[in-house]
């Protein structure tokens, strides 16, 4: 009975507990519920308010936008409108300009139109004046004109040359002084030596005996050296020397240093030929950049690469007539220079200029062309100055004289190469070059006689009065100096002096 009672309360009190809990959770439900309602009304209002003042700034800025759009258009309406007005000014200067010209032009045309009324007026006159004159002279235009001219030239003709005769004369003379004054003080600079220096193939030896030596077995020798040197060796029964021959200087002399050692050790065989040779040649590669720049130096010419330098050097091997190449060059550099000083032309191009002329002459045996054009085209291949290659081209003619320096270059070969002792030729040549010079004065009419005198360097030619007069004897000097330029080949420079002489013969009885 108590156990049901006490599960009967169990159970009474359970289903309260129940019904307390879920009113109670009913209660809190009801108050948060409230809660987020008052947030989310609170939310609400603040996006109103939110919104209403993005709305009001939209607005402000919308009207601010507005506002500036409206300044901006009225802005370009005032500009449009000034632009207008200044396009119609300028129409309105245009079209009065234009009214000038049409009014110009007119009066042009009239002007026109009564200019050639009046010329052919004139021209109506002129040709009766014409008419007339023929008439009463009996000749026509053309014949008055030439009869006048041959009187005007035959009475002109003695004073015309009387006067070409004095104009010359004292022309001559004050640029022969001034030649003269610039010439002299430059040879007084210069002061050098004038001994010729010539490379010597010929190599001496102590005694004969050193012959075999240097042939070897069965030429053993003779050919190892002439195949590394690329010489002859020419070994005959001339006492105490032996004969190196080659068409390079540069071969030459090498062969020349080398055999000259292997004579000195004595030991004398194919591998201490080659050992040697290749000794002899490196100290003549720097022999030869020692003499370019020593020469570059002394003429004061700077910034030259050094590859020319290197082939400048090489013309201390190279003759030419018996006169060194490299010494040549250094002496007309001093001379160009100090031409060009007293003229006032640029010294450091005219010494470049002179002291680069010949620079051909170093590889003409190894590269096709004269040694002018061999030179140019080194000096372009190694960036010389376009103003020095001007200069150095023209001294044998081949191009123009395009500069006052390379004029100067052309005066400066001629003195260094013309002065007394400079050159030095055989008599064979000497010969030669004498009856070419007489045989090429001969070849005109109207010579009687010539005579190449003064080693080569003058060719006086008498010519017959009766078929040559003065004019044409000035005119047949220049036209043998021209055929002496094309024809011959000679150093320096050919004087031609044309004597016209007159001889009046009587007798008395």
């Amino acid at each position: 009975m108590s156990l049901k009672l006490a599960a009967a309360l169990l159970a009474a009190a359970g289903v309260i507990g129940a019904a307390v809990g879920y009113y109670l959770r009913l209660i809190i439900s009801l108050g948060k519920k409230g809660s987020m309602e008052l947030e989310i009304k609170e939310m609400l209002l603040a996006a109103k308010e939110e919104a209403k003042k993005i709305t009001a700034d939209a607005e402000a800025k919308a009207s601010q936008s507005i506002e500036e759009a409206r300044k901006e258009a009225k802005e370009k309406e005032e500009k449009i409108q000034q632009s207008e007005e200044r396009l119609a000014k300028r129409e309105d200067i245009l079209d009065k300009r234009q009214s000038d010209i049409d009014a110009d032009i007119e009066m042009i045309k009239k002007r026109v139109e009564e200019i050639k009324a009046i010329r052919e007026k004139t021209d109506k006159l002129e040709e009766d004046r014409k008419k007339e004159l023929e008439k009463i002279a009996k000749l026509s235009a053309e014949e008055a004109k030439e009869e006048l001219m041959k009187t005007v030239e035959k009475q002109s003709q003695e004073d015309l040359l009387v006067r070409m005769n004095k104009l010359e004369t004292q022309g001559e003379e004050m640029l022969q002084n001034k030649a003269k004054d610039i010439l002299a003080m430059s040879i007084q600079r210069l002061a050098s030596s004038v001994a010729s220096d010539v490379m010597s193939t010929i190599v001496e030896i102590p005694s004969d005996d050193v012959k075999g030596k240097i042939i070897g077995k069965e030429g053993r020798n003779i050919k190892a050296f002439e195949r590394v040197t690329g010489v002859e060796v020419m070994v005959d029964d001339t006492p105490g020397a032996i004969t190196i021959s080659s068409f390079d200087p540069v071969r030459r002399h090498v062969a020349r240093l080398a055999l000259l050692e292997l004579i000195k050790d004595g030991r004398i065989q194919p591998a201490k030929i080659e050992q040697v040779v290749e000794k002899a040649r490196q100290d003549i590669n720097k022999t030869i950049k020692e003499k370019g720049e020593a020469a570059a130096y002394e003429c004061g010419v700077i910034g030259l690469d050094p590859r020319i330098l290197l082939i400048l050097g090489r013309l201390h091997f190279r003759t030419s007539y018996g006169q060194n190449v490299l010494q040549h060059s250094i002496e007309m550099a001093h001379i160009a220079g100090m031409i060009a000083e007293e003229l006032g032309a640029n010294v450091q191009v005219a010494k470049a200029g002179a002291l680069l002329h010949d620079i051909g002459k170093a590889l003409d045996h190894e590269v096709a062309g004269t040694h002018v054009e061999i030179g140019r085209r080194i000096l372009q291949k190694f960036g010389a100055p376009e103003e020095v290659i001007k200069a150095m081209q023209a001294h044998h003619e081949e191009y123009p004289y395009e500069t006052v320096e390379s004029r100067i270059v052309q005066t400066a070969d001629a003195i260094s190469g013309a002065r007394p002792g400079a050159r030095r030729d055989n008599i064979e040549n000497y010969l030669k070059r004498l009856a070419e010079l007489e045989a090429v004065a001969n070849s005109f009419p109207g010579i009687e006689k010539s005579y190449a005198l003064q080693a080569g360097r003058e060719i006086r030619i008498f010519v017959k009065p009766e078929e040559i007069n003065d004019v044409a004897a000035k005119e047949l000097a220049r036209n043998i100096a021209l055929k002496v330029e094309k024809d011959l080949k000679y150093p320096g420079e050919i004087k031609i002096m044309v004597i016209r002489e007159t001889r009046a013969l009587e007798f008395a009885r």
